[in-house]
């Protein structure tokens, strides 16, 4: 009898471990990518580009659900930031002192999904950003959309923020005849794969 109840419980601890397990967080990563640094100055609004960089995730998928993201983090180098003027790459690179901050990062402490019809979400993502080499917690809004058919998750969005709050001077030309402008919008599209 006692034999018994001991291989019941046994395979009642196997059931709810594969149970959990077909819920369990899925490693999902990155490196194509679409970021965009935006913002204006007193001659003209101005943007830099970037399509590499680096991100791994794990995301919780139930069915053909996302649920959740238990993990995320994000790195691009700056210098994959580019424009269409060699001048302005150099000034931007310069205000972001980027010989000793070479990257912009995020890692995710905190998030949320909320499901937007269909394959869709709306994601907000809470988590220390860093950008020349000031580390600021941060909160980003997201759409995202699964893809049943390559288990792929594509997330977009864009934040706007001030230079300042990461202690990046607006840089200036032209002896300061031509100034940027403090607020900046970061735009992303990343698209996840397992």
């Amino acid at each position: 009898m006692k034999r018994s109840f001991t291989t019941k419980m046994l395979a009642l601890a196997v059931g709810l471990a594969t149970l959990t397990f077909g819920y369990a967080q899925t490693p999902y990563h990155t490196q194509a990518l679409d970021v965009k640094l935006s913002g204006t100055s007193t001659l003209h609004d101005w943007h830099m580009d970037a399509k590499q960089g680096t991100s791994d995730a794990a995301f919780v998928v139930e069915g053909d659900k996302l649920t959740s993201i238990a993990k995320l983090n994000f790195t691009l180098p700056v210098r994959n930031l580019k424009s269409e003027s060699s001048g302005l790459d150099k000034n931007a690179y310069k205000a972001m002192n980027v010989e000793a901050n070479p990257n912009i990062q995020f890692v995710l402490t905190a998030s949320s999904i909320t499901p937007a019809g269909g394959n869709n979400y709306n994601i907000k993502a809470v988590g220390k950003l860093t950008i020349s080499g000031t580390t600021k917690d941060t909160e980003l809004q997201a759409t995202g959309t699964y893809n049943p058919a390559d288990k792929s998750i594509t997330v977009n969005g864009s934040k706007k923020m001030k230079m300042t709050d990461f202690n990046v001077k607006p840089p200036t030309v032209m002896m300061g005849t031509i100034k940027t402008g403090n607020d900046i919008t970061i735009s992303y599209n990343l698209k996840y794969t397992k």
